[in-house]
């Protein structure tokens, strides 16, 4: 499953990451990393997405979350 497949109000925790390597270098200096649990609190229609990692929110667009591999918690 994907970050873009979840919902508003779960918490899922990161697999694996397919981005392309600078942007994963920067979303693991925010502490987006495999093994990480992740909260998604906003979902919005166009596939934007707000989502809290170890006490950092931040928003992540629909090309960032469909790459992005996530199991239920």
């Amino acid at each position: 499953m994907t970050l873009q497949e979840g919902t508003a109000g779960n918490r899922y925790r990161v697999t694996d990451l397919h981005l392309p390597v600078q942007l994963e270098r920067r979303l693991e200096a925010l502490g987006l990393l495999e093994g990480s649990t992740v909260w998604v609190l906003r979902k919005k229609r166009r596939g934007a997405m707000i989502i809290k990692v170890r006490g950092t929110r931040f928003a992540v667009g629909a090309g960032i979350s469909t790459h992005i591999g996530v199991t239920s918690v």
